[in-house]
Parts: C-alpha cells; structure tokens; sequence
C-alpha cells in the first residue's frame, strides 16, 4: 500500500534580507511557521536491482522529471543510502505554485519521509546497522538528510523540523524556537504570481542605490536573530531526538509550560508585531500593487476584526493575516470573497502536531 504524506505550507514570521553577498547568495533572518494547509504527496517504493522514478501530479504546471524538488530529493537520498528502488511519486496540489508557502520545498521532505518509511529506512538503522557507505546510523541519517535537503533547496530543512522555526545564512540554517499556540490564519492567494529570481534582482538594485553592503548587513542580521530569539519563552534548543520514524525533533523546551494563547503569546508581549516586516514587499509591492491593497485588506487596521499581522509570505505572491478569533479569520475571508481575493482559512501548527498529522491513515 503507498504511503500518504501531508506536505505543510509555512509563512514567514517577518524576512529580513542582507545585500548580495561574494558568492551571490543572500543573507537572512526570518522566523518559519508551519500551517495546517497542505498539498499531499504519495510515495510507492521497492527495491529494485536499479533505480528508477517517476513523478505525476494533478497540476500541469509541475515539472514532472528532475527539476521537481520532491524527485530530487528522492533521488539524493537514495543515491547517500546507497540503495536503489523503483519510485514513484504522486503530487497532489492543493497550494499555489510560486506562492512563497514552500510548497515545492514542502513536497520534497514529504516525499523523502514517504520513501523513508516505504523502505523501512528507520526500522534499520537504529538497530546500529551502518549504511553501505559506513557512516550511518539512525541518528547520523537524521544529520545527513538536513544536508541533503539544504542541497534541494535553501528552505527544504525547515520542513524537517516543522512548527516555529528561526531561518538563518541563506534560510537553511533552522534552529527550533518554542511553537507558539496554534492562532488563525487566513492566507489570500491571488491570481498573479511573483517570481522569485526577479525579487532578488530588484533587491540587489535597491542595495546599490541605497549603497547597502553585505558587510553592512551582517550587524542588524545578526541583531534581528537576537531579537527573534528572546521573543519566543524558553531556551532555544540547538540539538533535538528522534522519536518514530519521521525523524521528529523533540518537542521538549523544559519546564513543558505552553504559551497561554496567541493575545498573550511572547510576539505579542514582546511588541515583536510592532516591528516585523518582509523586505520583499518593499519590491514586490511595486511590480504588484494589487497584493498591497490585499495587505490592507488582512490587516482590517482600525477595527474589531484586525489582523495581529498581516504580510507577504516569502517572495509572495500569497499574503496571510494572523487573528485572534475564529471569527475575525472569517470576517477577513469574507472581505477578501468581496474583493474577489481567493482565501484559505488554517490555523499554525506546532512541531508536535505537525509529525504526528504528517503521515495519512488509511481512509483519510
């Protein structure tokens, strides 16, 4: 029987961007947040004497060979497992591509995890078994597989982590925060898309006209991490256990007191949603003017339904507002149908609920 993943959308808790640095890459911080919205991704695998993939989807606009996140990922694991199997892989979309919800990055550790316990790759391993290659066991599989997916893609490990996650260097270095209480979210995904590669382009030319180096930026990257950190209640842990077969990190801060709801959360203690912000949409805002107004309407300022916040998630194009109730989530998905904004209405997810949801049951 294939095995059913659900592959999680995140948004970004704020982006901050550096200037192009030497290697042409981009220094950053931001905060990621798992979401209940999810495309789902099924995996049938066996061994086999040679390997061989394939990939379909319901979405014709999915790349269906090797430049799919999810067959990369597949084919870099079993090629660092030195196992080789007949794969295919099935993408169910349900989230916009180019959306800057990670659903492409989302996809691939879906997949990973659906090849993972197709194989029995976790049954094997912590027995002290050794790959073929001599370096693994269980828990080194767990460290190899983040350097794995930072080669698909700069936001592919955090969907290896899940829940609230600090985003450091290009993205790729993830450090679990403590989740916050699962809030409200309402995401609004227009019909326009925002290519990415152009984001980075128009960055780089605001950098230079408003002389902005990468030496410069280091200082209030590394502050704006700082900031991060002290806004979320506990200790930041550096090192997590795996539990199952999923590779979960352990959901234990110490002292195990959970945040008393998103009101009185430390984003909003801290005043952390007083400041938070997406360089992106300094940007996108002016190739898209439609996606500012869809920020105008999320945030609902002045009124009793206002969005905690409200921004562009990565490169955009989809926007989200954060709310207090159920009811104010609505009130903003109904403000959106009228201006003609399709909207989902999900909640954030915390790390423990994010693998224990992970893997469909059967009749799901």
């Amino acid at each position: 029987m294939p095995t059913k993943v659900r592959s999680h959308a995140k948004i970004n808790l704020g982006l901050y961007i550096g200037a192009p640095r030497p290697d042409g890459y981009h220094a950053l911080a931001t905060v990621y947040q798992s979401l209940e919205l999810c495309d789902e991704v099924t995996i049938a695998a066996r061994r086999a004497d040679r390997s061989t993939l394939r990939l379909t989807s319901n979405d014709r606009r999915v790349p269906t060979d090797n430049r799919n996140t999810a067959w990369k990922m597949v084919e870099l694991a079993l090629g660092a497992l030195d196992i080789t199997a007949e794969v295919e892989i099935h993408l169910d979309k349900r989230l916009p591509i180019q959306g800057g919800l990670g659903a492409g990055s989302a996809n691939a550790v879906a997949a990973l995890v659906g090849l993972e316990t197709e194989l029995g790759i976790f049954d094997l391993l912590p027995l002290g078994q050794s790959t073929p290659e001599g370096w693994g066991t269980g828990h080194l599989w767990e460290s190899k597989r983040l350097s794995l997916a930072a080669q698909v893609g700069s936001d592919v490990p955090l969907f290896l982590i899940g829940g609230t996650v600090l985003g450091l260097d290009r993205g790729q270095v993830v450090i679990p925060l403590p989740d916050l209480e699962p809030a409200w979210c309402v995401v609004a995904t227009p019909g326009v898309g925002v290519s990415t590669p152009r984001a980075f382009r128009d960055w780089d030319a605001l950098c230079a006209a408003e002389g902005l180096t990468a030496e410069a930026s280091t200082d209030k990257l590394n502050e704006l991490s700082r900031a991060y950190a002290s806004a979320f209640a506990g200790p930041i842990p550096l090192r997590g256990q795996r539990s199952g077969s999923s590779g979960i990190l352990s959901d234990e801060f110490g002292g195990g007191e959970g945040l008393a709801g998103l009101q009185e959360s430390a984003l909003v203690r801290t005043g952390i949603l007083s400041w938070i912000e997406n360089d992106f949409e300094r940007v996108v805002f002016p190739q898209q003017p439609s996606l500012a107004e869809i920020k105008r309407i999320l945030a609902a300022r002045d009124t009793p339904e206002a969005a905690l916040c409200a921004m562009l998630s990565g490169s955009g194009s989809a926007l989200y507002g954060l709310y207090r109730t159920r009811g104010d989530a609505q009130a903003a998905c109904e403000r959106l149908q009228t201006a003609g904004v399709e909207s989902h209405l999900t909640r954030t997810l915390p790390r423990a609920a994010y693998w224990q949801e992970m893997l469909l049951e059967e009749g799901d």
